[in-house]
Parts: structure tokens; sequence; C-alpha cells
């Protein structure tokens, strides 16, 4: 698992919830949340998802941007984006590279996670137990929001 200060992957390229090829490397120089969650439309994912949604405007002014991983289809993030209003990209890593390549992967299935990448592409902080109703709290207290 990628801890604080490794180097965040490079060459990671994977389709958003409208079928876009999204490389991860056109993000470097901006802060990025990237977080992955085990599946579409589950209870806990779903509360991660509007958690990030109800604070989108206090990253927004912070300069943070927020990318959602999972293994789920392109169509599954497209209707779970849709029903919840979801502001933010989300990423469908179904070949699991992704996760592997985080430390996001264990058993062959993908493990609630979060990493927070500064400008230089390096981990500041990594999350590896993810608590669905405290993580918004523990990230909005790292990056003294509000």
């Amino acid at each position: 698992m990628l801890k604080e200060g490794d180097n965040a992957p490079k060459n990671i390229e994977l389709n958003d919830q409208e079928g876009n090829l999204i490389k991860l490397d056109d993000f470097k120089g901006e802060k990025l949340v990237v977080y992955f969650y085990p599946k579409d439309n589950t209870p806990g994912c779903t509360l991660e998802a509007k958690n990030f949604k109800d604070s989108i405007e206090d990253y927004n002014k912070k300069g943070i941007k927020i990318i959602g991983i999972s293994a789920d289809s392109v169509k599954s993030h497209k209707n779970f984006v849709s029903k919840y209003e979801i502001p933010f990209t989300l990423l469908s890593d179904s070949e699991k590279k992704a996760a592997k390549s985080f430390g996001a992967l264990e058993q062959g299935k993908v493990k609630r996670r979060t990493w927070l990448i500064n400008e230089n592409w390096q981990i500041e902080k990594a999350f590896e137990k993810v608590s669905p109703t405290k993580h918004i709290q523990e990230l909005a207290e790292f990056y003294q929001l509000k």
C-alpha cells in the first residue's frame, strides 16, 4: 500500500462515468483526493459519495479535486452519478490495475481506502481503514476545510 511520501502511480488510464479516457497524470499539479470503494449503490459506498457531494464546495474552494474509483462498469458509474447527482469523477477500474497500483486490492477485492495526493504527485496522506460515516470529517480536519 502506498504511504505518505511515496510517489503516486503514473500511467493510470481509466474511463470515467461518461466513457471518456482519463489519465491520472493529467491531474499532476493539482491536489487530489483519490478514494477507492467496493461497489456502487451499496449503503456504505453511497454514504461516502453523498458525504463528498455535500462538502464539494469546501473542496472546490481549496482547489482539491475528488476522484472515486471502483471496479464497477462505466454504465454502473453513470447510473450511480445520475441517481445521486454526484458532482465529481468516478473511474471504472474493471481490471483492478489502479487498485493494485495504489494498494487498495486485497484477495481480489477493492477495499475502501483513500490517498491524498499533492501537486508534486506525492502521497500526502494515506487512509487504510476508512469508515464511511467518519471519513469525511478526517479529511476535513486534514485539509482544514470550512
